[in-house]
């Protein structure tokens, strides 16, 4: 099936899903990328949010590094056990944008529900964590994605930019489309050759998904003029 990618062998060394390990490692070096302009340039009058921002590139830079070596580059010398500390990785890194979201709103909100949201935020990684590692299904790992950026990350940053015309939840808001069609060239699946699929047009996007991610953080608490 041209969903699986061909290995290529190279000086005798087997090398899985050769397109997808590489994209996979660009998604790594853009969050890389952002976790130093974050440390260098990062608004600091918040820390927490600066702080949890920061930690979703690491996680996620972690969790492609992992999905490139070990689900994709050399599955077959790896089980699919081996993948699952890079789903986990992942939504520790997604868990820790909503945090970032709903602090941001802190200001904006009453205290006691910016507190509760982050209970319950906490809580549901827990359970999603629990049933991924009993079902090892990527599917729990897409839906805490879909919650975290559909209805926790978007929905903070939707009131955030309509109180105050936030401009960092404004590059959020526009990020959402840009996942929006991740989603959609994931699942259709849209694949334009066999050493070329869904997964790497994918990554293509969640590279630029990122960049957005970071100059949505690079710009909070900014107003965004006319």
């Amino acid at each position: 099936s041209s969903i699986i990618q061909p290995a290529i062998e190279l000086w005798g060394f087997t090398l899985s899903e050769p397109t997808t390990f590489i994209t996979d490692i660009f998604v790594a070096l853009v969050c890389f990328y952002a976790y130093w302009r974050l440390n260098k340039e990062g608004k600091k009058e918040d820390e927490n949010v600066l702080l949890y921002s920061k930690l979703f590139f690491v996680f996620l830079g972690l969790a492609a590094l992992w999905g490139g070596i070990f689900g994709h580059g050399f599955i077959h010398i790896f089980d699919q056990k081996w993948k699952l500390p890079g789903w986990f990785l992942s939504m520790i890194g997604v868990g820790f944008l909503e945090r970032a979201a709903i602090s941001h709103a802190n200001r904006l909100i009453p205290p006691k529900l910016g507190k509760g949201f982050l209970i319950l935020n906490a809580i549901e990684l827990v359970a999603l964590f629990i049933i991924t590692g009993i079902t090892m299904h990527f599917k729990f790992v897409e839906l805490h994605s879909a919650y975290g950026f559909l209805i926790v990350i978007l929905s903070f940053h939707l009131y955030t930019y309509y109180q105050s015309r936030d401009r960092g939840s404004w590059w959020m808001l526009m990020n959402t489309l840009v996942l929006l069609v991740v989603v959609y060239i994931f699942n259709a699946p849209i694949i334009l050759h066999e050493f070329f699929n869904h997964r790497d047009l994918a990554h293509i996007f969640m590279c630029v998904s990122c960049y957005m991610i970071m100059l949505a953080a690079l710009n909070l608490g900014k107003t965004k003029t006319a």
